[in-house]
């Protein structure tokens, strides 16, 4: 079967210290995750940045220095999170793209996200989206329920987005659809020809669906974003995460994917230098 890219999403804009102790919060702990993650298997790391007090920021300093440390220590493949926290004014979370990471997501729609609001204005995402197709950028496109994918669908028409698409089905989160085989095997159907997807699950349901995903051909993320323990009762930490999503792989006969095959299986092109906006 075609090697699985798996991602590691290290942080996330929702859990604390408090909630797990491994969480991984300044620049150092997110670089020390992002090469652990590696080392077990991850290809690609999903970032979200923190700021002095541990809460999501966009300050593209901090982004710069965690980019500038990963790099420094491992060969994974950085993607920025654009979503960055849902009390983040959306033009500082675009600004992240002028950094130049070889991906970052992009989020086709606003939605309830729990108890609050994920706002994606959509010519705000029609600006983002032509931007990072400037930049080389390429876009992960989050899609937390059917219709996000149809607005996905229409840029690409439009010219926003390059092929292969590469998707991420989020499920679980509470104003998206629900994690079940279901809604992962539907959302899949619908996808265009020769569109690159993964699987993202948030909470008890992680394995159930990254595992799902995996048999079907796809690929999947996990981390401490998406699940912040291991089993009932112990908490995980990234590495230990990516490890157990190694092993499911292993057990279908899919070979995990290293950053060369990565690079070459999502067609990511080298970043361009181009004038700021």
């Amino acid at each position: 079967m075609n090697p699985i890219v798996i991602t590691a999403a290290l942080t996330g804009p929702i859990a604390m210290k408090a909630d797990n102790a491994g969480l991984p919060i300044t620049p150092e702990q997110i670089a020390d995750a992002a090469t652990s993650a590696h080392k077990a298997g991850a290809a690609v790391v999903h970032l979200h940045i923190r700021d002095e007090h541990g809460l999501p920021t966009a300050d593209l300093k901090i982004a710069r220095r965690v980019l500038d440390l990963i790099e420094e220590r491992s060969p994974v493949l950085t993607q920025l999170s654009t979503g960055v926290g849902l009390d983040v004014p959306y033009s500082d979370r675009a600004k992240l793209v002028e950094l130049r990471p070889r991906m970052a997501s992009l989020n086709p729609c606003t939605m309830s996200f729990g108890t609050g609001e994920f706002r994606n204005p959509p010519n705000e995402v029609r600006k983002l989206a032509a931007r990072m197709m400037e930049l080389g950028v390429k876009a992960e496109l989050e899609v937390y329920d059917t219709g996000h994918l149809d607005v996905c669908l229409t840029m690409l028409k439009e010219g926003l987005l390059t092929e292969p698409l590469q998707f991420s089905i989020v499920m679980g989160v509470r104003g998206g659809m629900a994690a079940t085989p279901e809604n992962l095997l539907h959302t899949v159907s619908r996808l265009p020809k020769g569109a690159v997807w993964q699987a993202i699950a948030i909470g008890r349901a992680n394995l159930e669906i990254t595992t799902i995903a995996v048999a079907m051909g796809g690929n999947a993320r996990t981390g401490l974003e998406d699940t912040l323990y291991l089993r009932k009762g112990e908490l995980a930490d990234n590495a230990s995460l990516v490890a157990r999503l190694v092993q499911v792989a292993k057990a279908l006969d899919r070979p995990v994917a290293t950053v060369e095959e990565t690079v070459k299986l999502l067609q990511l092109s080298a970043v361009k230098e181009v004038t700021a906006q």
